[in-house]
């Protein structure tokens, strides 16, 4: 079974040496770039998209996704570490919405640090549509470090397939 020192350390190494140096440079046309036609993406603060999610999935853009992440981390944070307060709105400019991100990170990495033996055993939420409170902590974190891991993928290779379009 994974500590919370093992959860914290699996997400910051990935954050801090592999993901977050490679958003260094972002631009507002590459957030907003839309490699094909009918993209999610960020626009006047809002998170594209609908419940449920069409199938097949619309496409989303490097802003749809760091956006997701940061409403994500800063959702869960405030959900496990703060005032439960929601996350209405998501910047749209590369440099603020890369803060937002940060920040929210920034949150919810500082809250697995902090959390006792006994807090990553007691049931939660558990990944979005599990309300029943039957999943523990620290799967809760597995979640949310599997999030970040793949939206930080797709980030890395769509910023590749910008810098390589012809």
């Amino acid at each position: 079974m994974p500590t919370g020192k093992d959860l914290h350390e699996q997400l910051s190494w990935a954050w801090e040496a592999q993901l977050r140096p490679r958003l260094d440079g972002l631009t507002d046309e590459e957030l907003h770039w839309e490699p094909v036609a009918g993209c999610w993406s960020v626009r006047d603060g809002r998170l594209e998209g609908c419940w449920p999610t069409p199938t097949p999935a619309p496409f989303t853009t490097i802003a749809w996704r760091l956006g997701h992440l940061g409403v994500t981390l800063a959702e869960r944070a405030s959900a496990h570490f703060g005032d439960r307060s929601w996350v209405t709105s998501c910047p749209d400019t590369a440099q603020e919405l890369l803060g937002f991100v940060d920040a929210a990170y920034s949150a919810w990495a500082s809250g697995i640090a902090g959390a006792d033996a006994a807090r990553f055993q007691r049931p939660h939420q558990g990944p979005p549509g599990t309300t029943d409170e039957r999943h523990p902590f620290w799967a809760v974190v597995l979640h949310v470090n599997r999030e970040v891991l793949h939206h930080g993928a797709e980030v890395a290779l769509l910023r590749d397939l910008y810098r390589h379009r012809g």
